[in-house]
């Protein structure tokens, strides 16, 4: 995880602040170790806003968005502090103006933009489109009129909103760039210059064969040329560049380990039942929202060597999109044998169906500098005696020696 955070900086230099997206893994010890690092929070719930605070966070370092924030949320973070919420919709506006105005605070705010599909081309996951995140581009006019009559709110930066999960640093760049072109607009239609510029997530890394690391070298080459032709102009030249990197810092660190059950033959198809599965870890199953499912990369850790085969690896749930691998090829795997499945330090526990079948939960450990240490003690399905408790396999989720 700090490995992925080195090189992150390595590329990027020091004109660009980099915010922990807390959703990717809010373990307070997953936080903490970034926080260290003089990282910053972007949370998406009162909730995250409570953990990145216990961790250490502090309150002018965290940003807050998200196409819901209740009321109760919102009055949490105004009263003990916030660095800036990014708004999203006319009734966010409304209803922040009036709890500022009750709590006797000026709140710093940022536009949250969806931008238009034009903008983005071959890059486009998730922005330009219909959605409930964040204003559409074409409403900026409007949002920033609406802004300017409401004292308490004030006018910071925008946010850019695209996608996840891009592995085209050209892409990224041209996202990046568009971004910079939104916060001059706003600027110049509120008659101000623009303190913060928030470029968003996004970053990706390879999960899948077929898929190449983020370039970047290229990113960090094409971002301080951005930044440095940003310095010239004076609507944006003092402006705090920010990107809010989550599963490209967390991902790669995490491997979630499970215990072979059961190897059957089905037909001519080998089925490796694992004693963990979907309610553990979510996204390895394919089923977080991904359209086309496809395998993580996953070992039998328990014999790295000797002959293979090509398995469908499954968890003990009662369905069949319990699924972690649809066509692994592993070392032969035996009952009692550790399975492996890499990049899962993102979206993984507290992303799961942890309570579907009322199953054990997974104990999560952190290893670091050599050590390790249980982050999370594993919950046992029923009355489970202390002894037994112990002699039980947990699943683990961890930095690998902090690289």
């Amino acid at each position: 995880m700090l490995g992925q955070l080195r090189q992150l900086r390595r590329s990027l230099g020091d004109e660009i602040g980099i915010y922990y997206s807390v959703k990717a893994n809010p373990h307070p010890k997953i936080i903490g170790l970034f926080l260290r690092q003089g990282v910053g929070c972007e949370i998406a719930s009162g909730g995250e806003y409570a953990l990145a605070r216990s961790a250490g966070a502090s309150v002018e370092r965290i940003v807050f968005a998200g196409p819901g924030k209740g009321r109760d949320e919102l009055e949490y973070v105004v009263a003990h502090g916030i660095g800036e919420i990014h708004i999203e919709s006319f009734e966010e506006i409304e209803l922040l103006e009036e709890i500022a105005r009750h709590l006797g605070k000026e709140v710093g705010v940022a536009i949250r933009m969806n931008p238009a599909s034009a903008a983005l081309g071959g890059g486009l996951l998730m922005g330009g489109q219909p959605t409930a995140f964040g204003f559409e581009e074409e409403s900026l006019p409007e949002v920033v009129r609406t802004l300017g009559r409401h004292p308490r709110l004030k006018l910071k930066g925008v946010h850019l909103y695209t996608g996840t999960q891009i592995l085209d640093a050209g892409v990224l760049l041209g996202h990046w760039r568009h971004a910079v072109q939104i916060a001059l607009r706003a600027a110049e239609l509120a008659n101000t210059s623009v303190e913060t510029v928030d470029l968003g997530g996004g970053l990706g890394i390879p999960y899948f064969v077929h898929e190449k690391e983020l370039d970047l070298e290229l990113l960090g080459s094409g971002a301080k040329e951005l930044i440095a032709q940003s310095r010239l102009d004076p609507r944006i030249q003092r402006a705090h560049f920010v990107v809010e990197p989550g599963r490209f810092l967390a991902g790669p660190g995490g491997t979630y380990v499970a215990r072979v059950r059961s190897v059957k033959n089905c037909r001519g198809t080998i089925f490796v039942v694992l004693d963990g599965g979907m309610n553990h870890n979510l996204a390895a199953s394919g089923n977080l929202g991904q359209v086309v499912r496809r395998d993580y990369p996953i070992l039998n850790l328990t014999r790295q060597s000797g002959p293979q085969s090509t398995v469908v690896v499954v968890g003990p749930l009662c369905t069949p999109i319990d699924t972690l691998a649809r066509k692994a090829t592993i070392s032969t795997p035996r009952q009692g044998d550790l399975i492996g499945i890499l990049q899962s330090g993102a979206y993984g526990l507290t992303a799961s169906p942890v309570g579907f079948l009322s199953h054990a939960t997974p104990a999560e450990v952190l290893v670091a500098g050599g050590k390790y240490e249980i982050i999370t003690p594993r919950q046992p399905q029923f009355g489970i005696n202390q002894g037994l408790r112990k002699r039980m396999r947990v699943h683990t989720i961890f930095e690998r020696g902090s690289e």
